[in-house]
C-alpha cells in the first residue's frame, strides 16, 4: 500500500488518515434502520451508545435520523432534527473526545447540526441531492463525506461512472469554496447496486485512490453479505462484515464504517499490521 498521509481539519481537531484505519462506529436514532431501527431511540440510550463505542475504540460518531435503507420511508427535517439534535448537544456538552458527524442529506439538518457542534457532514447523495448543502458545509468548513448514490443499478461503465460522479461531487464543492482537502469519498456499498456491483467495488476499489481523496467504506450487515451467505440476517453477518471491512482495507480504504465497534476495530488492527507494515500501531518487541 503506497504510504500517504491525510489531515482533514475539523473544528477544535483533525482526522490523520494514513496511520491507521479509522473506524466510524454507527448511531442510528430512527426506528426504522434496517439492522437497529429503535434500539436508540431515547437521546440518554443513545448518548451511552456513543460512548460505549468510544469506550471500543471508535474514532468518529455517525449519528442518522433518517433511514436510508431500501424502501425507507422519507422524514421532514423537523422530525429528523427532533431525533438527532437532543443527542448531538448531549454528547457535545459531555466531552465527547472524538468527532460528530452527522448522516443527513439535507441541508437544513446539517446547518443546525453544525450549529449544534457537530463536526462532520456525511450525505448519502454526495453533494448532488440538495443544492444547499455544499454551502452550508462550506460556510462551516466542515468536512464532508461524499458518497455515490444513483436511483436504479443501470451503469454504463460501473467504475466509470462512479468516478464521474465523484468528480462532479468535487466540482460541486469547490464552487460553494470547500476545498477537497475536505472531501472523503465513499463508494456507496448497497445504493443504487446489485450484490454483484457492490462485491465488485470491494475488489476494485483501489481504482477510486487515483482521484487523490482519503476512501470511506460501509459494508457493515448489509444484504449483499446476507445474499452472499444464504439469506443470514443482519444479526447474524458479523463474519460477513468483518471479510469485506479487511478486503475494503487491503485495497484502500482509510475510514470503515460499522455497526459492531469493539470486533471490527480488531478487524482493522490486524488488516493494518499486514497491509500497512510499521503503519498499524504493532511492533515486536
Amino acid at each position: 500500500m503506497e504510504e500517504r498521509i491525510w489531515t482533514i481539519p475539523y473544528r477544535g481537531g483533525a482526522l490523520i488518515l494514513g496511520r491507521r484505519t479509522l473506524v466510524m462506529g454507527i448511531l442510528n436514532v430512527t426506528p426504522d434502520s434496517f439492522s437497529d431501527g429503535g434500539k436508540w431511540l431515547d437521546p440518554g440510550a443513545a448518548e451511552a451508545r456513543a460512548w460505549e463505542m468510544v469506550e471500543e475504540g471508535a474514532d468518529i460518531i455517525d449519528i442518522g435520523g433518517e433511514s436510508t435503507r431500501p424502501g425507507h420511508s422519507p422524514v421532514p427535517a423537523e422530525e429528523e432534527l427532533r431525533r438527532v439534535l437532543p443527542v448531538i448537544r448531549r454528547l457535545v456538552q459531555g466531552g465527547l473526545p472524538v468527532p460528530i458527524s452527522v448522516d443527513t442529506m439535507k441541508a437544513r439538518v446539517a446547518e443546525a447540526c453544525l450549529d449544534a457542534g457537530a463536526h462532520i457532514i456525511n450525505d448519502v447523495w454526495g453533494l448532488q441531492r440538495d443544492p444547499e448543502m455544499a454551502r452550508v458545509a462550506a460556510r462551516y468548513q466542515a468536512p464532508v463525506v461524499a458518497m455515490h448514490n444513483q436511483e436504479g443499478t443501470a451503469y454504463r461503465d460501473l467504475l466509470g461512472d462512479i468516478t464521474a460522479f465523484f468528480r462532479r461531487s468535487l466540482a460541486i464543492a469547490a464552487e460553494a469554496g470547500l476545498p477537497p482537502e475536505l472531501v472523503i469519498l465513499d463508494p456507496g456499498i448497497g445504493f443504487g447496486k446489485t450484490a454483484t456491483q457492490n462485491l465488485d467495488l470491494l475488489r476494485d476499489l483501489r481504482h477510486f485512490t487515483a482521484l487523490g481523496r482519503p476512501l470511506l467504506v460501509g459494508t457493515s450487515r448489509k444484504s449483499t453479505i446476507g445474499k452472499v451467505l444464504g439469506g443470514l440476517p443482519p444479526e447474524e453477518r458479523l463474519e460477513g462484515t468483518a471479510a469485506t471491512v479487511a478486503i475494503a482495507i487491503a485495497n484502500g480504504a482509510e475510514i470503515v464504517r460499522v455497526h459492531d465497534v469493539r470486533a471490527m476495530v480488531r478487524v482493522a488492527r490486524m488488516t493494518d499490521a499486514i497491509v500497512r507494515p510499521g503503519r498499524g500501531g504493532w511492533r515486536e518487541e
